[in-house]
Parts: C-alpha cells; sequence; structure tokens
C-alpha cells in the first residue's frame, strides 16, 4: 500500500473566482494563497511548489485580473511534497495542428490559383 501512496498525481479544476471577493490589486496574490489551500486540502501535504508556468499564468493578465478557473496536476512524491502544475492535454493538441498544417498546403498550391485565376480572365475577354 505504501508503493501506491509514493507517486500520486491528480488533475483538478480550481475555480478561483472567490478571489474576487478581496480588493482588487491583492486578487492575484489571493489566486496563489487559495491554489495552495485547494493543494494542502485535497492531496493531504503542507509542502506546497508551485511550478514556474502555473505563476506566469496566473500573473500574466496582471494583479487586479487572474483567471477565473485554472486546469493543473498535482504530483505528490515519497517524501510528501506535492509538485503543482499547469495541466497540459498533449495527445489532443498534437493531433490537431497537422491536419490544418495539411488543408493550408492544400490550399495555397500554384494548381489551385491558377485555376481560379483562369475563369477571370476568360470572363474579362468575353
Amino acid at each position: 500500500m505504501a508503493a501506491a501512496e509514493e507517486n500520486l498525481t491528480r488533475v483538478y479544476t480550481i475555480n478561483l473566482g472567490r478571489a474576487w471577493l478581496t480588493p482588487q490589486h491583492k486578487r492575484t496574490d489571493r489566486v496563489i494563497n487559495m491554489i495552495r489551500e485547494f493543494a494542502e486540502k485535497h492531496m493531504k501535504s503542507d509542502e506546497i511548489k508551485l511550478e514556474q508556468d502555473l505563476n506566469r499564468q496566473v500573473w500574466s493578465r496582471g494583479k487586479t485580473n487572474p483567471p477565473r478557473k485554472v486546469r493543473v496536476k498535482m504530483v505528490k512524491d515519497e517524501d510528501g511534497i506535492v509538485t503543482v502544475s499547469l495541466y497540459e492535454d498533449l495527445p489532443a493538441s498534437a493531433e490537431t495542428p497537422a491536419p490544418a498544417e495539411e488543408k493550408k498546403s492544400e490550399t495555397a498550391s500554384p494548381e489551385t490559383t491558377t485555376a481560379i485565376e483562369e475563369p477571370k480572365e476568360e470572363r474579362k475577354t468575353a
């Protein structure tokens, strides 16, 4: 049973809307504290570390306008230290750009542009 608790990983969506009850110039500070409190409560540990990417995401819009929700991944290691990072769904995002690039290359081919231009020239001469 100890082996199962050694490396615990969970994904959460944290609602940060309650930060708007605090004064405007303290909102992002409150959001960071709310993320830490959420991690302490759900992962049952006092040692919480936030990754830089998560911190930059929260602070990206300034001190007075933090995000309303954040999707995070929490990992608890053997020592009881919880690392909180942004959750990124890599497999779904990796599949979507590839077909979009193919469509762009198909529409930009010279064959299609000449086919479009030829009827316009015929109309002008007629």
